[in-house]
């Protein structure tokens, strides 16, 4: 399996950091968010990465090299302008193949996501290599995680692995989708590469068919959108090591 980290956003939250360093290289607990996730990506097995950038990418490329040094290979799909998530995906599909494949927001701090836990997801065979009697599962499947306080009304629902766009006043609770999937290619076909187009009305769509599925991971996660994050995760991890 192939994985792919989005890291092409400008981070205007994150500004001033982010005028003189791509967000992706900031720094939490020592080291750069996307090398969490390279590192954590090798370790799990998964060593064949793809990278999009546009604000400041040169210095991702710098930094990362063609991923020798971690034990990956590290490809780079460069954009004059973001194209936001799925126009990302569908811009580097030449790189990333037709095979189902990861996808991760570069600017997440997930330090024990455990990446092998993915590779099963969308298999459209048994455990004995033989096809599932009711033929291929999911178009996709995502991990969602408890609301954070800047997003209190979550994105999906969730029931028996199966999400869904969520019903106001149902009652039913929501989650937040964690910026981490595998997706099937065929899902991104009405995107030609250039084109801009996001991730979150595609997942909305292939909700309303059915056709996602989910889990809810439990582990540290944050979205690190300001600097006051930043510097809060920071200053977790100097209290602890004092």
């Amino acid at each position: 399996m192939k994985a792919m980290i989005f890291a092409a956003g400008r981070g205007e939250r994150m500004r001033p950091l982010t005028d003189t360093c791509p967000k992706p290289l900031l720094k939490v607990r020592g080291r750069p968010l996307v090398e969490w996730h390279v590192v954590n990506l090798v370790r799990a097995g998964i060593t064949e990465i793809v990278i999009n950038h546009a604000h400041l990418g040169h210095m991702i490329e710098e930094h990362l090299g063609d991923g020798g040094r971690f034990g990956a290979t590290i490809r780079y799909s460069a954009e004059r302008e973001a194209l936001e998530t799925a126009g990302g995906i569908a811009n580097a599909r030449h790189l990333l193949g037709e095979e189902p494949f990861l996808a991760i927001s570069g600017d997440i701090y997930c330090p024990h996501f455990d990446f092998a836990e993915v590779k099963d997801v969308l298999h459209d065979n048994d455990m004995w290599g033989n096809p599932h009697p009711v033929g291929k599962r999911d178009i996709a499947w995502i991990w969602l995680v408890k609301n954070p306080p800047f997003h209190p009304k979550g994105d999906f629902g969730l029931k028996m692995y199966t999400i869904s766009n969520p019903v106001p006043d149902s009652g039913e609770p929501a989650w937040t989708f964690a910026n981490i999937g595998v997706y099937r290619m065929e899902m991104f076909d009405g995107i030609a590469p250039g084109q801009h187009a996001g991730l979150g009305k595609l997942l909305r769509e292939f909700a309303d068919k059915g056709q996602l599925g989910g889990e809810v991971y439990e582990g540290d996660w944050d979205n690190v959108g300001t600097p006051q994050q930043l510097e809060q995760l920071n200053a977790a991890f100097g209290a602890r090591r004092a």
